[in-house]
């Protein structure tokens, strides 16, 4: 594992002081990692919505799936790739 610097300011490890209290973080350094882990997979998630937007429609001409089954075999694949068990 690397060690990187960081600077904040006081306002900022205020929150984050609060936040380790009320959602049962150990640490500051845990707190700001699940952070970048958080803001990781929203990155990841959100270009992966850009692309499925920019595709929209074409699946139709190259298979037999609607729009909504592409979807719906996308969210599932991701779901399953985050861990996340659907019903």
């Amino acid at each position: 594992m690397e060690v990187i610097s960081l600077k904040l300011d006081e306002q900022m490890l205020k929150n984050i002081d609060s936040a380790l209290k009320k959602h049962n973080f150990s640490t500051r350094t845990e707190f700001i990692r699940d952070a970048i882990r958080t803001r990781l997979s929203r990155l990841e998630k959100d270009e992966i919505i850009a692309k499925l937007a920019s595709l929209r429609g074409a699946f139709k001409s190259k298979t037999n799936l609607s729009d909504e089954e592409v979807r719906k075999l996308v969210f599932e694949e991701r779901a399953a790739k985050f861990g996340i068990k659907l019903d």
